[in-house]
C-alpha cells in the first residue's frame, strides 16, 4: 500500500505526543476532527492528531462497490471475513505514519492509536504487530479481525487499551467489542471496557471518557 493521505491538527505549542485515528468503513479522514473539542483535553498536553484517509476499494458485502476501505469484507456474519491481506498492509502503512512521527521527534510512548469500526480493526492489528512500544490503543466500536494477531512477537503489548461501544450497535455487535477486551485481557493487557447507550457512533459521554483515558496516558 502506498503512502496514505492524512488530515492533521496540530497544537499550539510544539507537540509531544501523537494520536492517529483511523476513520470507519466507506468514511472519511474528516469524520472526527469536529470531535476533538468534546474530547477536553487539557491544552498543556500539546497532542497533535492525525487522521490518515483509507484507499477507494471494491467491498464485498456492499455489492463490489468502491468506497474508502482499510480491508474488504467478505462475510457480514458475526464474526465476519475479511481479506486478511489487505489489513495487513494497512497496519503496515499506519506503522509507516507512526515512524515518520518518531522521525520527527514523538517517543513511541507518547503515540496513541485510535479507531472506529474498520479503522478499530487496523488499529489493533497495528499495535499488536508494530516493532514499536506505543503509548496506548483506543478501540471504538470495534472487533478483533484477525486474533492471530496475538501470536506475533511484539513489544508492545501490555500497552494500555480503552475498548469502548454502543449498547444499541446494530452494525457491529456489543458482544465484539467485548470479546476483543476479554482476548487483550487474556494476554496480560490493561484493558478498560466501556458501553455507552448509542447505535455504531460516538457521544458526548464516549468522548469524554475518550479523553480522559488519552489525558491520564499521555499525562506529563
Amino acid at each position: 500500500m502506498n503512502t496514505l493521505p492524512i488530515f492533521e491538527v496540530t497544537p499550539k505549542a510544539p507537540s509531544n505526543g501523537c494520536v492517529i485515528w483511523l476513520h470507519g468503513l466507506g468514511a472519511s479522514n474528516r469524520d472526527f476532527v469536529d470531535a476533538l473539542p468534546y474530547l477536553k483535553l487539557p491544552s498543556h498536553l500539546a497532542i497533535h492528531f492525525i487522521f490518515p484517509q483509507a484507499p477507494d476499494i471494491s467491498v464485498t458485502i456492499n455489492q463490489g462497490y468502491v468506497m474508502p476501505a482499510w480491508y474488504d469484507i467478505l462475510d457480514i456474519k458475526i464474526e465476519r471475513t475479511v481479506d486478511s491481506a489487505q489489513l495487513i498492509a494497512s497496519a503496515a502503512a499506519i506503522e509507516k505514519i507512526i515512524t515518520q512521527q518518531i522521525n520527527n521527534g514523538i517517543k513511541p510512548e507518547r503515540v496513541i492509536l485510535a479507531g472506529f469500526s474498520q479503522g478499530g480493526a487496523v488499529a489493533i492489528q497495528t499495535a499488536l504487530s508494530t516493532r514499536y512500544t506505543l503509548g496506548g490503543l483506543a478501540v471504538l466500536s470495534s472487533y478483533l479481525a484477525l486474533p492471530a494477531a496475538f501470536n506475533a512477537p511484539n513489544p508492545a503489548h501490555k500497552i494500555p487499551v480503552l475498548i469502548q461501544h454502543g449498547t444499541q450497535d446494530d452494525v457491529v455487535p456489543a458482544t465484539l467489542g467485548e470479546k476483543a477486551a476479554t482476548e487483550f485481557r487474556h494476554h496480560g493487557f490493561n484493558v478498560q471496557w466501556q458501553t455507552f447507550a448509542m447505535a455504531h457512533q460516538v457521544n458526548l459521554a464516549s468522548l469524554e471518557a475518550l479523553g480522559y483515558w488519552l489525558s491520564r496516558v499521555l499525562a506529563v
